[in-house]
């Protein structure tokens, strides 16, 4: 995290927004007159606070947050805790109307580091790269979303109204969650107390204990935890040899017969992969690799029909989900190709029309560009952001692999401490998910 000394610019834009930012550039973001320019979404992470939203690149080192605020009464509840108070004040006087675009010192914040520990944890949740073909583990939803309740507690003071965080109020999260707490209190309790997994462990128990104290919640999984937490974990110690992912183990199966078989028989014309752009489906529908899209183009007598095959998220639905295959052909206008789940993948087919390329010099196979979308959701096809979703895979690699090592307390208050989730996939096995 940034400490004492950090130079901060405070600027207001012609829309009355207020943009502060440690210097010009922060990480991928690059700070603009109007806006703050970013890579692809999947690069950033972003948490709503009580009047404004802050971002921090995932790529490179978090720093502090870029803050668009648009409401600077509501957030002056928490700029003087993250920036320090002269930053707080020179914001004060950019809603004023005071000439914009001072260069001010920010100072340690502790609140800092946390809510970059929670916009990393939501990001996580949507983007995180899980592949079995990539050897890259699912995060345990229950797990991080616990985790998620303890640092929305903890990081209150950001907000004033429930709505300021999609997906961030502390009731519905431990309520949706609570089903981890009892595995947590046994990993909580099978723990060496000296070791820093412990203390994590700990404080995120203790938060949770807390936010639902201060929400009235009460239940069995609530009760035993505030129980346990009176007695000390050495009451009730248990041993977990099969390791902690153990505890929150699922069973995962595959529907046999969503999905439409692929067509046996016909002459290849051609194969090829398609692309996997993250951006246009959800969380849990897809496997991350890159080459989790496939395609098969035949000729069945006259006709030429391509087949696509798309590997599935361990996680995704076996009804109910429209999802499509994007098909084009030379260029021409994309041919949507309805997907069903069929043991772990997607598959779907359709007629095309597979006519040699007429832009080509000479005669040459068709250029087929096959992506997967979800109608409704998709915001459309981006820019070819190889490089930035094989960037986050190594992102995610190098987690883990932290995540199995011993690190310092200090690293929890900021994002480079592992999540228990990302512990939890760090030591999980293929029998174990």
């Amino acid at each position: 995290m940034a400490g004492a000394g950090t130079d901060v610019r405070v600027t207001r834009g012609e829309d009355g927004t207020i943009r502060v930012a440690a210097g010009p550039v922060l990480g991928h973001i690059e700070v603009c007159d109007d806006v703050v320019a970013a890579g692809p979404d999947f690069t950033r992470s972003v948490l709503d606070v009580a009047g404004a939203v802050l971002v921090w690149p995932v790529l490179g080192e978090p720093g502090l947050p870029v803050a668009e605020i648009h409401d600077a009464g509501r957030a002056q509840q928490w700029l003087w805790a993250v920036y320090g108070e002269r930053v707080a004040a020179a914001v004060h006087d950019a809603a004023a109307g005071e000439p914009a675009g001072a260069h001010v010192m920010a100072e340690t914040s502790a609140l800092a580091g946390a809510a970059a520990r929670l916009g990393y944890g939501h990001w996580a949740a949507r983007w995180w790269p899980a592949s079995y073909p990539d050897g890259i583990p699912v995060l345990e939803p229950d797990v991080l979303g616990l985790e998620f309740a303890a640092l929305t507690h903890r990081c209150q003071q950001l907000f004033d109204d429930n709505g300021d965080q999609p997906d961030g109020c502390v009731t519905e999260l431990i309520e949706e969650h609570r089903s981890a707490l009892a595995p947590l209190l046994q990993w909580w309790r099978a723990t060496p107390q000296l070791a820093y997994r412990a203390r994590h462990l700990d404080s995120v128990l203790r938060l949770i204990d807390d936010a639902a104290d201060c929400a009235g919640l009460d239940g069995t999984a609530l009760r035993r935890l505030r129980s346990a937490l009176e007695q000390g974990p050495d009451h009730g110690r248990t041993v977990t040899p099969a390791g902690p992912a153990a505890l929150f183990a699922r069973q995962v199966g595959y529907a046999l017969a969503a999905g439409d078989p692929l067509v046996a028989g016909g002459r290849v014309i051609a194969r090829g992969s398609g692309t996997n752009d993250w951006r246009r489906y959800p969380p849990g529908f897809i496997d991350a690799a890159e080459h989790a899209v496939s395609w098969t183009a035949r000729a069945l007598g006259a006709r030429r029909q391509i087949e696509v095959e798309v590997v599935a998220h361990v996680a995704a639905p076996t009804t109910g989900a429209p999802l499509a295959a994007e098909v084009r052909v030379n260029g021409s206008r994309p041919l949507r190709v309805p997907l069903g789940r069929r043991d772990d993948v997607w598959t779907g087919r359709a007629d095309v029309d597979l006519t040699p390329d007429p832009s080509a010099a000479t005669s040459a196979p068709p250029r087929i560009e096959v992506g997967v979308l979800l109608p409704g959701f998709d915001p459309g096809a981006g820019p070819e952001a190889r490089a930035d979703r094989d960037a986050i895979r190594a992102l995610a690699r190098q987690r883990l692999a932290g995540a199995a090592q011993p690190v310092a307390d200090d690293v929890y208050d900021g994002v480079a401490g592992p999540f228990l989730a990302e512990t939890l996939a760090a030591t999980a096995t293929s029998e174990d998910y």
